[in-house]
């Protein structure tokens, strides 16, 4: 089914989405786009077929996320690359779940590197490109005016949810599940939705025989060559013919 998009519609204008008004009020039309950015945007660049492979991965682990009892912005996906969900008031805070030290935690804290965490460690990040997304603590998360105490508990609980269903959907496909960011937001009832995305954009991937990576990582690291590659691998994997002939695909 062929979604218009209409200019003048645009709510909000993302790194790598654009966010669309739907036709009913409570729903927007998400255009995954095909543009990878790194270093808060100072870096950016264009990759086929990436909007292509993290919309169709995104909507296929949104499914498994409501089959699993947590709740989904996802409505439908129309076709590849657009994707109509439910309209968030969405919570200016990037949730991190991390299950083996690497990346960041590792440069701003003495963790050895590829030390695994248990219980998982959850972080807090302070959503806003400006102030380069500083570490939250509850105590200024409340400050700000962005949550209240009850809101924190149920994403830490939402944030562990995930991290329980996303770690054995991965390891059934050979992958092992890093670390990862997910956002959240309120539905018009207030409710706490999982929403935004998740997608080999937002989570640090490895092979679990070879440790190769199969992420954004790559694209930080200059790898450019071997993004879509690692991409269509967590796509060919996670992805069956079944969900392909469901999403109007070849």
């Amino acid at each position: 089914m062929m979604i218009k998009m209409n200019s003048e519609k645009l709510l909000y204008e993302g790194k790598a989405k654009s966010v669309f008004q739907g036709e009913n009020d409570d729903e927007v039309i998400i255009k995954f786009r095909d543009d990878m950015t790194a270093g808060d945007g100072a870096r950016k660049e264009s990759m086929n077929q990436k909007g292509y492979l993290n919309s169709i991965l995104c909507a296929k682990i949104f499914e498994i996320m409501e089959e699993n009892g947590v709740k989904t912005q996802l409505v439908e996906l129309n076709e590849p690359c657009v994707m109509t969900a439910k309209k968030l008031d969405m919570i200016p805070i990037e949730v991190i779940v991390r299950n083996i030290a690497t990346g960041s935690i590792v440069r701003k804290f003495p963790f050895e590197d590829k030390t695994p965490f248990n219980p998982p460690l959850i972080q807090m990040d302070f959503k806003d490109d400006e102030y380069h997304d500083p570490m939250l603590n509850d105590a200024i998360a409340k400050a700000l005016g962005i949550v209240t105490q009850e809101d924190l508990d149920q994403l830490r609980a939402l944030a562990l949810k995930v991290n329980e269903i996303m770690s054995k959907m991965f390891k059934d496909i050979g992958i092992i599940l890093v670390d990862f960011k997910i956002e959240f937001g309120k539905d018009k009832d207030g409710n706490i939705i999982l929403g935004d995305e998740i997608s080999p954009d937002s989570c640090r991937l490895w092979d679990a025989e070879t440790l190769d990576m199969l992420d954004k990582e790559l694209f930080r690291q200059g790898k450019d060559d071997e993004v879509i590659d690692a991409y269509e691998e967590v796509f060919n994997r996670l992805v069956s013919d079944e969900d392909k002939v469901r999403y109007g695909i070849n």
